[in-house]
């Protein structure tokens, strides 16, 4: 009766152990050493879409001759500012232009541009050069800026939601790290990013436990409106059931453990 009393309570401690257990897979970049190198997925800068909408800026030395080319309320100067501008800025903050369907914007003076696919030193530059090559301004500084771009964060994340882009190479280790980071509870060998390609939606997963997966991924490097989703691991799982008692969940398995102890103690109490 010694080895049943034994054999039970083995079994109890370990679906107890088995309820309480964790992923051994937390780490990140497990299979880096001291010196190693991996090969970086082709850089893709982020590049305009119809619908993106951005701040573009137009500053000389001049500002009577920057202020036609810049909205009212997105004014700013080299050098000597009016009153009235700098209020304005001020007072309702920054304004953008919009890309139309077509794959335009429309610039004061200049009129119809098209900047789709286009990155923000690309329109920075053919609006400097528009401008010298028509005579409007010798020395214009064009600052172009992201507004509405973003990329969105889900699952098991500290702050999950949309986070905003503010580089022009806009990796999956920023968006997460905008997020606050993985829960203990996230999934790190399968982050999926969903990407809308062609008018086709297509996912890849990510495995942030190795430099080679991640580095080489292509999205590695996000574009705006990317969704990534952090799935939960199996432990995350039990504790999410809805009744928190079934067989999935952690009290499920410790309750039974303590109910097999429990009866195991009584029948050796019964046989003495």
């Amino acid at each position: 009766m010694n080895k049943i009393y034994k054999f039970i309570l083995g079994i109890g401690a370990a679906l107890a152990l088995a309820s309480c257990s964790t992923p051994t897979n937390i780490p990140y970049f497990q299979d880096v050493t001291n010196g190693s190198t991996d090969s970086i997925a082709v850089s893709k800068t982020i590049r305009i879409r119809p619908g993106d909408k951005v701040s573009i800026i137009v500053n000389s030395q001049s500002p009577k001759i920057s202020l036609m080319f810049n909205l009212a309320y997105a004014t700013r100067y080299v050098g000597t500012v009016s009153e009235d501008a700098i209020a304005s800025s001020q007072s309702t903050g920054v304004q953008g232009y919009a890309v139309s369907e077509d794959g335009t914007i429309d610039f004061p003076v200049l009129g119809r541009l098209y900047v789709a696919d286009m990155t923000r030193d690309e329109i920075a530059r053919m609006i400097k050069d528009r401008l010298v090559e028509e005579g409007l301004v010798q020395d214009p500084v064009v600052t172009v800026e992201y507004l509405n771009l973003k990329v969105s964060v889900l699952g098991e994340v500290a702050r999950p939601g949309r986070v905003s882009i503010d580089r022009d190479e806009y990796t999956i280790l920023d968006a997460l790290s905008a997020a606050g980071d993985l829960t203990i509870y996230g999934q790190r060998e399968n982050i999926r990013v969903i990407r809308a390609e062609n008018g086709i939606r297509k996912t890849y997963v990510v495995n942030i436990c190795s430099t080679q997966d991640l580095f080489s991924s292509p999205v590695y490097y996000l574009q705006q409106n990317d969704m990534i989703y952090v799935e939960p691991n199996d432990v995350r799982a039990r504790q999410s059931t809805v009744n928190g008692n079934n067989i999935r969940s952690t009290s499920f398995w410790i309750s039974l453990a303590s109910l097999l102890t429990s009866v195991t103690s009584t029948i050796v109490l019964l046989l003495r």
